[in-house]
């Protein structure tokens, strides 16, 4: 009986990690220009890599510069390529700290957001 009660325990736990990994929300995998980074000369495009297709609709990103103006891409799409990555054409920025926003909806319905940082030489 005690050893029943054991594989009832043990198939149980195991069927949690199992749905843990399944109801995982989608990550920011990578970014260019990376979080932190140092770069020069200015990105004309920044793209966001995600672990998860998205939709486009939804999507948003906002650059915020040191002084806490807001610069809009001129363009946001889904790389036709990857529907895991989000491409936005950059205005031209000058030297300094930019903070990135985003916010996404996958196709499982899941809306995401975040931020980082960057500077340009």
């Amino acid at each position: 009986m005690h050893f029943k009660h054991l594989i009832v325990t043990a198939a149980a736990a195991a069927s949690l990690i199992g749905t843990s990994a399944a109801l995982a929300h989608t990550r920011l995998e990578t970014s260019s220009p990376q979080a932190n980074s140092m770069v020069s000369p200015a990105p004309a495009q920044l793209r966001l890599q995600f672990s998860d297709p998205l939709e486009l609709p939804f999507s948003k990103i906002k650059l915020v510069d040191e002084h806490g103006a807001v610069l809009t891409p001129s363009k946001i799409e889904v790389d036709p390529a990857n529907p895991k990555a989000l491409v936005a054409a950059m205005p031209a920025l000058h030297a300094g700290a930019y903070r990135v926003q985003w916010s996404t909806v996958t196709r499982d319905g899941h809306k995401v957001k975040g931020e980082f940082g960057f500077r340009v030489k």
